[in-house]
Parts: structure tokens; sequence; C-alpha cells
């Protein structure tokens, strides 16, 4: 029976050798698909779709373009504002919010 350490040793030469084979194969990979794309004069956004936000967990409250939205509440007290997107300031929670509408 094989112990740990040469188990391992040999997951890691395993490891190695796949990624050899990884590397071998993404050339001709990445010529096929150049040519296709060239062939068929595709762009980025046919190929991989429209461009998303990233979702990386965190969440900031902005417009498709990318634009932070405009405020649409605001307290009084501090002047902070809240586009009325994403979790409840403190300052509004739990309250109505039309005291802290911001006039168009």
């Amino acid at each position: 029976m094989a112990t740990y350490l040469e188990l391992k040793a040999q997951a890691e030469e395993f490891a190695a050798k796949a990624e050899q084979a990884r590397l071998a194969e993404l050339q001709t990979v990445l010529d096929e698909v150049r040519a296709r794309v060239k062939e068929y004069g595709l762009t980025p956004e046919q190929v991989f779709g429209r461009k998303r936000a990233a979702s990386n967990g965190t969440s900031s409250p902005t417009a498709r373009n990318g634009t932070p939205l405009p405020p649409v509440y605001q307290d009084p007290k501090t002047g902070k504002t809240w586009s009325g997107r994403g979790r409840e300031p403190s300052w509004i929670k739990g309250k109505k919010r039309d005291r802290f509408l911001i006039a168009t």
C-alpha cells in the first residue's frame, strides 16, 4: 500500500501533466476560435453577449450604463442621500419615506 507522501507526489505529478496537456491544447483551441471569429466577422458582443455588471458580491446602485443613480431621498439632518435602491440607510429605516423625498 502506498504511503500518504507517495500518493501526494503522484497527485502533484498528475496535476503537472494535466497542466502541460492543457497548455499544449490551448494554442490550438485559440487558433480555431480566432479563425472562426475572423471567418464570420463576429464581434465581441456576439461572442460573449452584452456586458453585465461584475457580480463580486457587492452591488452598487448604478444605472445600466454605469453612472450612479440620482438620489431620491435625503436626510434633512445630515444631508445624506439615498437612491432608493439597496439596503435602507438607518436614517430612513422604519419611517415614512414621504418625509425624505427630494423635491424635483
